[in-house]
């Protein structure tokens, strides 16, 4: 009964997969290139995709931290931002940028023309998916960057690694966490939740899913369900036949979601999650204006107003960000068997 239930999943993944991909294709109409640079990609270009909207304060460092990771070139879509993003990411060599004014929400948040943008330029490249306020750490970080650990991970043939999102904090209410462009988040958030996180096999696509961090304590303590999920696939050694369910946090086919299964021994990341700056006050009320961020949108209007009236998210508990073996000794990632 449980090979026959487990073949069933299998199947309708398959059909979800299939769906999607048709999906990503007809979004096509909704990209309008600015600048295609994506001659210059070469085989062995670590490429980066994302979705952005009004990010230009930080995109400096973001693109900084990614470079000096490895990544070579970024493919981004600007859906709709108004204030100077566009022009910042035209300007860059290393950036092919298409512009949407469709809306995020029907394009499943973002995700249909990234599917698209990754069936066309990466397949065959080693991808990284990440949002705009994603930060990737990896283990050894300060020694290796991303073509070290691709190389590793291309010896064993494993396609993929996965990721836990952590949200960071400021020790203050969240209107002193003013960042200047180029300047590393972490050291304006630099608190997190280090141990309220669960874990939950989930068949359907044999992920793991967590839920926890400072969002579940301070904003879904009454509603843990609806606390946003924290377990990510966001770099794969792309297929054209791949496409990504709900953002990076599952992906088909079922296998590339076996990034956490501690008997596989392979190494994890940490997405460092900078969303709590001072800006996201006018974020949220811009935000929740929108109602284009979550499926059911009017659920999460309190989270919004929680936000807007400038909490206080650290308590007695948080602790401080260090580096990677910081992260690796409470459990958050792990080297796996790359030593």
């Amino acid at each position: 009964m449980g090979a026959f239930h487990d073949l069933r999943l299998a199947i309708g993944a398959r059909a979800k997969r299939q769906r999607l991909l048709l999906r990503a294709y007809r979004s096509r109409h909704d990209l309008a290139a600015v600048r295609d640079r994506t001659a210059a990609i070469r085989p062995d270009t670590l490429l980066l995709f994302a979705t952005m909207r009004n990010e230009s304060a930080r995109l400096p460092y973001f693109l900084r931290h990614y470079r000096e990771m490895g990544i070579g070139h970024f493919l981004i879509v600007d859906n709709d931002g108004t204030d100077g993003t566009a022009a910042m990411l035209a300007a860059e060599p290393d950036v092919s940028l298409w512009r949407s004014g469709a809306s995020y929400r029907a394009s499943r948040f973002g995700m249909d023309w990234i599917n698209h943008l990754l069936r066309r330029y990466g397949s065959g490249h080693w991808c990284l998916t990440v949002d705009a306020d994603e930060l990737l750490t990896i283990p050894h970080r300060d020694t290796r960057d991303l073509h070290d650990l691709t190389g590793w991970l291309d010896a064993r043939g494993v396609p993929m690694m996965a990721a836990l999102m952590l949200d960071l904090y400021p020790r203050g209410a969240l209107s002193g966490a003013v960042c200047p462009p180029g300047t590393d988040p972490a050291t304006v958030l630099n608190w997190f939740d280090a141990d309220n996180y669960t874990w939950e096999f989930q068949p359907r696509f044999r992920n793991i899913s967590i839920r926890g961090g400072v969002r579940r304590r301070v904003f879904f303590a009454d509603t843990p369900e609806n606390a946003p999920h924290l377990h990510k696939v966001p770099l794969i050694r792309w297929n054209r036949r791949y496409v990504y369910v709900s953002s990076t946090h599952v992906a088909l086919p079922r296998r590339l979601n076996a990034g956490f299964d501690a008997r596989l021994s392979l190494p994890t990341g940490v997405l460092l999650h900078d969303k709590f700056l001072d800006q996201i006050i006018a974020k949220s009320r811009d935000e929740k204006l929108r109602g284009e961020h979550f499926t059911h949108a009017a659920r999460y209007d309190g989270y919004y107003d929680a936000l807007i009236a400038d909490p206080v998210l650290w308590n007695a508990d948080s602790q401080q960000l260090t580096d990677w073996r910081g992260l690796e000794t409470l459990g958050l990632m792990s080297r796996g068997a790359w030593l």
